[in-house]
């Protein structure tokens, strides 16, 4: 009996290990991602506005990103007392401001089209990526600058580049320890840095209204440079002007 007892206690205990060490499923590793950083709060978040100032050549940069639920977006930064809309989608056109004219003017339909195909996309791709018909696959682990991280490969409709349907994969790195993405990377699929690897790495995740962002971004091109941001402020449903997403009319 005595035996007996002892071997079910064993089993018990191998059983627990065993269970332990069970690889995590992709969907397990997002819906973590997702219940850390706010989880059915993020269904209250409509819109959202980060501010920050970018030192660069001696010269401090006011810089703004706004982005709506519905797709549209826009980035502003403002130098030598000229505002700029360095992109914005309106939900049909992507446009920018000509630094040499100073003046608006819309980017290649092909911008305006992959704009369109991401519009669903906010506030995360990987949140809702089954309804927006993606495919998330989860690769190897690997460690980033000394972070255990799981790797989960996000492939997303199609980009046209250059007039052909090229594959739009997102490479996603979440801290195995506290289930945040430290890092995506995305090859690069049009213009002149072609074929590169785009790197956004995050970190300094803060409360704002019941969801975690990350407040720190490093922006770039991987082994090549980067622009590091510090968020100042980030607003959650803030009050916003229409008007900053559509193209101006001359």
């Amino acid at each position: 009996m005595k035996l007996r007892n002892t071997l079910s206690l064993f089993s018990l205990i191998f059983i627990g290990a065993f269970g332990s060490l069970k690889a995590q499923t992709v969907d397990e590793i997002i819906q973590a991602y997702y219940d850390v950083t706010g989880g059915s709060n993020w269904e209250k978040v409509t819109s959202m506005r980060m501010s920050a100032n970018i030192e660069q050549q001696g010269m401090n940069i006011p810089f703004e990103i706004t982005s709506l639920k519905d797709g549209r977006m826009c980035m502003k930064m403002t130098m030598m007392g000229n505002e700029m809309t360095l992109g914005a989608f309106d939900g049909e056109t992507s446009w920018t401001t000509n630094w040499m004219t100073m003046e608006p003017e819309e980017s290649p339909a092909e911008v305006s089209e992959n704009a369109r195909r991401a519009i669903k996309e906010f506030p995360n791709p990987l949140f809702n990526y089954k309804n927006l018909g993606y495919t998330a696959t989860r690769l190897d682990d690997e460690t980033i600058e000394g972070t255990a991280c799981y790797k989960i490969k996000l492939d997303k409709k199609t980009e046209l580049s250059d007039g052909e349907e090229v594959p739009n994969i997102d490479y996603y790195y979440i801290d195995k320890e506290n289930n945040v993405a430290i890092m995506v990377e995305t090859e690069i699929t049009s213009g002149e840095m072609k074929g590169s690897i785009s790197q956004t790495k995050m970190s300094d995740y803060q409360e704002v209204d019941g969801v975690y962002i990350p407040f720190s971004n490093t922006d770039g091109i991987k082994d090549q440079m980067s622009q590091a941001i510090q968020w100042e402020t980030v607003e959650i449903n803030p009050v916003v002007d229409e008007n900053i997403f559509v193209f101006p009319k001359k």
